[in-house]
This record gives structure tokens, C-alpha cells and sequence, in this order.
């Protein structure tokens, strides 16, 4: 099972970026999947969620309003669409397939992990 999460890069504040996050070895289809970020020396923090149908998201208060996350069942892929982003957006971004069908905040709650892309915002 692998979660390969891409899109990353460099972009300058006030721009976007979207973070695609693959599934292979079997389907996510069932699952709510996560992206999670951390900045070296930091803990890891929650991001975005959605649950398995995708009628229900979740947002960090930091990201509410510029992020949105989405999925497609049918390519067992995940998206996290990020606008109007800011220099205290820059760290590496890891996407997470859930243990339960319904999002969740809590890193503990995610079985699979990503190995992380670079987002880098500078001003």
C-alpha cells in the first residue's frame, strides 16, 4: 500500500498550489483521508479532512476559507487545493488514509501515510 502525494514547490505569497495525493495497492474508496503538515523542529499538524463520500470536510482554523480538500473514489486520489498562500504555509505536506470512514483531526486516527511534499511560500 502506497499513499504518493505530489504537487508541491515554491510559489510565492498570494499564489496556489494543488497537492494531489495517489492511492495504490488497494482503495481508500471507504476511508476519509487527511493532509497533515509539519515544519522541521515542529509537531506534526492537522490540515484538512474528508470522509469517505466527500460530503463532509474539515479544515484547521489556519487554512479555513483558502484550502479545500477533495477526492476521487473512481482514481483513489485526494486533492488539497491551496490559495492566497502565506509564508507560515511552507512546510512539508502528508496526506493520511484514515482508519474509519469519518474525518478526523487526530494523526492517530490515519493508518497510511504519504512521504510528504515540499510546500515553500516565500514573500
Amino acid at each position: 500500500v502506497q499513499l504518493q502525494a505530489s504537487g508541491g514547490g515554491l510559489v510565492q505569497a498570494g499564489g496556489s498550489l494543488r497537492l494531489s495525493c495517489a492511492a495504490s495497492g488497494r482503495t481508500f474508496s471507504n476511508n476519509a483521508m487527511g493532509w497533515f503538515r509539519q515544519v522541521p523542529g515542529k509537531e506534526r499538524e492537522f490540515v484538512a479532512a474528508i470522509s469517505w463520500s466527500g460530503g463532509s470536510t474539515f479544515y484547521a482554523d489556519s487554512v479555513r476559507g483558502r484550502f479545500t480538500i477533495s477526492r476521487d473514489n473512481a482514481k483513489n486520489t485526494v486533492y488539497l487545493q491551496m490559495n492566497s498562500l502565506k509564508d507560515e504555509d511552507t512546510a512539508v505536506y502528508y496526506c493520511a488514509a484514515g482508519r474509519s470512514p469519518y474525518g478526523s483531526r487526530l494523526g492517530e486516527s490515519y493508518d497510511y501515510w504519504g512521504q510528504g511534499t515540499l510546500v515553500t511560500v516565500s514573500s
